[in-house]
């Protein structure tokens, strides 16, 4: 009898083992590749939830969070993306620091909801292109139909998603369409208002950085690419490396490159300050092609008349002083070799 008992405590025991403990905290862990030397890892969300992670030297990182279920931000620092985090989990993290969105990867309990996030993030790099701007209406509503299929199709790949899983990603799916829609439809009026062939609007004696003035009619018997751009443009600035590549690859050929600064004292402080910005950064990057400074910065005649009230902004004009186009691709964008080849230049 005794020995009935004991193998009865002994079985019960062994099936209180096997029953799984419910955790108030996600498990989360991984290795960051090419180290940065960041020290921490940020884990937030928009309801104020804010944690740091702290990352050894080899670029492995471990903790434990108490989460309400749903989408958060990690963000190491450099990079950032979004991540699917829920008690009772265990997350892995991987990825390079030099590559982060092609090698991000998640492993563990529902990973394949993270994984759907940064899938999200590479359809929109392989759909919203710089050279969706330079579509027609109907070319860009018939990309925005392929990646909204795109998008329906990707969503379908994650199991057992939580009612709500997709609310957040379904209105920044919205919210970007009618941001693109409106700027594709505010370029296709800008177009409608400078056709190819109308004179060009002029600038007349506007500093040149190596010294003297220049005018738009300096230039006549060449096609000119205008950069407009001003010290304080972040998007201006990365175009920079693109478009001294560009300088370089048609230098000698019958095109002028002339970069205009916008440069002005409601950003600098002062029109000494904004002149001394535009002066320094053209000589600390050692800038090539034609550097300008504007006169009036946006309240120029020449900016005014090409209704330009956002930079960078990029404009083509014939060796006749016509207009090519008053909003030409940018020099990162594969359009505008596509473009400068079409023109025989």
């Amino acid at each position: 009898m005794k020995s009935i008992y004991k193998l009865l405590i002994i079985t019960l025991l062994i099936n209180s083992c096997a029953e799984p403990v419910s955790k108030n905290y996600v498990e989360i862990n991984g290795t960051i590749t090419n180290f940065n030397g960041s020290s921490q890892i940020t884990v937030y969300n928009r309801s104020g939830f804010n944690r740091q992670i702290s990352i050894k030297q080899d670029g492995t990182f471990s903790d434990t969070i108490n989460v309400t279920e749903g989408r958060f931000v990690f963000n190491d620092g450099i990079s950032a993306a979004y991540i699917y985090l829920k008690n009772n989990n265990v997350t892995q993290i991987n990825f390079d620091a030099d590559n982060f969105i092609e090698s991000l990867n998640f492993t563990g309990d529902d990973a394949d909801k993270s994984n759907v996030y940064i899938k999200q993030i590479q359809l929109q790099g392989e759909f919203l292109t710089d050279e969706l701007f330079d579509k027609t209406e109907q070319g860009f509503d018939d990309t925005y139909v392929a990646y909204r299929n795109a998008y329906n199709d990707l969503k379908s790949t994650v199991s057992d998603p939580p009612v709500d899983f997709f609310l957040d990603s379904d209105k920044e799916f919205e919210a970007v369409y009618k941001n693109y829609k409106n700027f594709h439809s505010r370029k296709l009026a800008l177009l409608n208002a400078f056709p190819k062939g109308m004179t060009s609007p002029t600038f007349v004696n506007y500093e040149n950085y190596n010294g003297g003035s220049n005018s738009l009619s300096d230039f006549k018997g060449k096609y000119v690419y205008v950069d407009i751009w001003a010290t304080w443009c972040g998007p201006c600035l990365r175009e920079v490396p693109a478009l001294e590549k560009l300088e370089k690859e048609f230098h000698g050929k019958n095109i002028e490159f002339v970069s205009i600064s916008v440069d002005d004292a409601s950003r600098s402080g002062s029109p000494e300050k904004a002149y001394n910005s535009w002066k320094n950064m053209v000589s600390n990057k050692n800038l090539s092609g034609v550097q300008l400074f504007s006169d009036k910065a946006f309240q120029s005649d020449f900016i005014r008349a090409y209704q330009i009230d956002a930079i960078p902004r990029f404009l083509l004009i014939d060796p006749e002083g016509n207009i090519v186009s008053a909003d030409a691709p940018r020099p990162s964008s594969p359009e505008l070799v596509k473009l400068f080849t079409s023109l025989g230049i």
